[in-house]
């Protein structure tokens, strides 16, 4: 008779999203995991399989959080442009706060480049927000808040490239003042 859980895995997978935003997947080993999660190693690989699908859990709930907030939150604004503003300085204000903090997916990208299995959960995740943008950018213009002859599809992939700048830029350590004037002239794009 198997021994049940002794520990709820979507807690440990919250737990294990915030541990590999801040240090990395290299920098996060197994002892490091068990450690902060409060489990033994039988347990994360009874429940994971492995590191590396603890990881991609961990980056598929970030990837599922990220596309929802998004999504409502371009839905509930006032204006686009009052939506983004509000989206873009959110990520400049959290990334000049706790710049170790970083974001999941720009280290998924950089760290786990060679790893086919997290290129492809980036990569369905960007096209996520490229796509809730682009509705987003295209309901605008139907309500005259966007030119016409403005294309949402390049709008949006041009904001999702961005954001993840605005990522990178922030745990550069640059000055916030420096991120709120690109995010003045990145929204001067929707003009």
């Amino acid at each position: 008779m198997a021994r049940p859980r002794e520990f709820d895995p979507d807690v440990a997978v919250r737990q294990a999203m915030g541990l590999f935003r801040r240090h990395g997947y290299h920098a996060t080993p197994v002892p490091r995991l068990t450690a902060q999660l409060g489990i033994g190693t039988g347990s994360l690989y009874a429940a994971f399989g492995s590191k590396d699908g603890l990881y991609a859990r961990a980056l598929q709930r970030y990837c599922d959080d990220l596309v929802e907030v998004l999504d409502q939150d371009l839905r509930t604004g006032s204006d686009l442009r009052t939506a983004l503003r509000g989206l873009l300085i959110s990520v400049v204000t959290t990334g000049t706060a706790d710049p170790e903090l970083g974001c999941l997916l720009v280290h998924a990208a950089t760290e786990r480049a060679s790893h086919e299995g997290t290129v492809e959960q980036v990569r369905v995740a960007m096209t996520a927000v490229e796509n809730v943008l682009t509705e987003a950018l295209r309901r605008a213009q139907a309500r005259g808040e966007l030119r016409a002859d403005h294309s949402p599809a390049e709008l949006a992939r041009f904001l999702t490239s961005f954001v993840q700048g605005l990522h990178v830029m922030g745990q550069t350590r640059v000055d916030r003042d420096f991120l709120t004037d690109a995010v003045t002239g990145a929204l001067r794009a929707l003009d």
